[in-house]
């Protein structure tokens, strides 16, 4: 039966049909699209379904830059379908190469939770190049990241660990660390952590009002727990946890310089864990790992750690670009990764001239 597309425009129907569909993601809910617009996007819901209910679904976000007569549009880590729907497939990236063009998008873009080196992988992107769609130089999402079967019990979790792994959370058991669960109050804490974090490991994060706004937002809908790991009541490390469905993903994660012998990080990562099958969650989401596994990439160290616990690496078609405006496509594509380059710049230089000092 040929699905038929509308717009939903209530919140619950949306993630209850997300919730009806397969491998749905959190960055695909109602509560992202909102937290977006507030970010200067506008959402659009699509939906797909027949009589016997949803079929696919696409949160569509449109942004136009100011005094352009033009915008991008970016599904993000969707559409969600049955990616085996050969029919479905076509009738929704037909639909929203059509919703770009009536948007006056100059791409479309999409980084679907699809692994490469599947069938479903391999029949996806070679329908993607058969339609026009590129591979997109830029991965708005990490491309590849590391999961992790929460169906096992605690003890074959813990059995799959490197040794070293579970040697440092009886240590930091041993040395007192503590895990608790964070709430709404805690924000301008984790704020501070993931700054000191950013300063201390050279990566660019945004201002503390958007951070307040996404932690706070999918905390207050239920959908985001941090927790914070302290020696003797003060706050060394933290982590924020997004679920949605049976999936965790560890998005954020901070630590200070301080009591860092005493591995917090590994007893946090565990409770995480914990937290995540107590939700009723199958899949750990560990959130990132680099292009390649080799030492010299910069996310080494990161991809080390979160290899220990056990995950398995996973390695997505990542994203892909449908262009509208092939002029200004090609054009996009030369003159963004400058821009992005010059904005690191002056985003360190802004950081070496003020430095930053907090209490806890």
């Amino acid at each position: 039966m040929r699905p038929n597309i509308r717009k939903v425009s209530d919140p619950q129907e949306w993630d209850d049909a997300l919730l009806g569909l397969p491998n749905p993601h959190v960055l695909q809910t109602w509560e992202w699209g909102a937290f977006k617009e507030r970010q200067g996007w506008r959402a659009v819901h699509y939906l797909w379904e027949t009589g016997e209910g949803p079929r696919a679904a696409a949160l569509a976000l449109f942004r136009r830059p100011a005094r352009l007569p033009w915008g991008v549009m970016y599904v993000p880590k969707g559409p969600t379908l049955p990616w085996n729907d050969a029919v479905l497939l076509q009738r929704v990236l037909a639909d929203l190469e059509t919703a770009a063009r009536r948007a006056g998008a100059v791409f479309l873009k999409i980084d679907p939770d699809v692994e490469e080196e599947t069938p479903e992988g391999e029949s996806l992107t070679a329908v993607l190049r058969a339609r026009g769609w590129r591979p997109s130089a830029e991965q708005v999402q990490f491309r590849n990241t590391l999961l992790l079967d929460l169906t096992l019990s605690p003890d074959d979790l813990l059995a799959r660990m490197k040794p070293k792994w579970r040697y440092n959370i009886r240590l930091a058991q041993r040395k007192g660390v503590t895990v608790r669960p964070g709430t709404v109050d805690d924000l301008p804490l984790l704020y501070r952590m993931y700054q000191e974090t950013s300063l201390r490991d050279r990566f660019v994060i945004r201002p503390e009002e958007y951070y307040r706004d996404a932690w706070g937002s999918f905390m207050e809908a239920g959908l985001a727990q941090p927790l914070v790991a302290e020696v003797e009541g003060e706050p060394v490390a933290m982590v924020i946890l997004f679920q949605f469905g049976r999936r965790a993903w560890y998005m954020y994660g901070a630590s200070r310089s301080v009591y860092r012998e005493y591995m917090p990080n590994h007893l946090l990562q565990w409770e995480a864990i914990r937290w995540a099958q107590a939700q009723g969650c199958t899949v750990y989401d560990l959130w990132g790992a680099p292009e390649r596994a080799d030492e010299s990439d910069p996310m080494w160290g990161v991809y080390r750690f979160k290899a220990g616990f056990g995950a398995r690496p996973v390695r997505y078609i990542g994203a892909w670009d449908f262009p509208v405006r092939r002029a200004f496509y090609d054009l996009y594509t030369v003159l963004t990764p400058r821009l992005l380059a010059l904005m690191r710049w002056r985003y360190w230089a802004g950081i070496q001239e003020g430095g930053r000092k907090w209490k806890y």
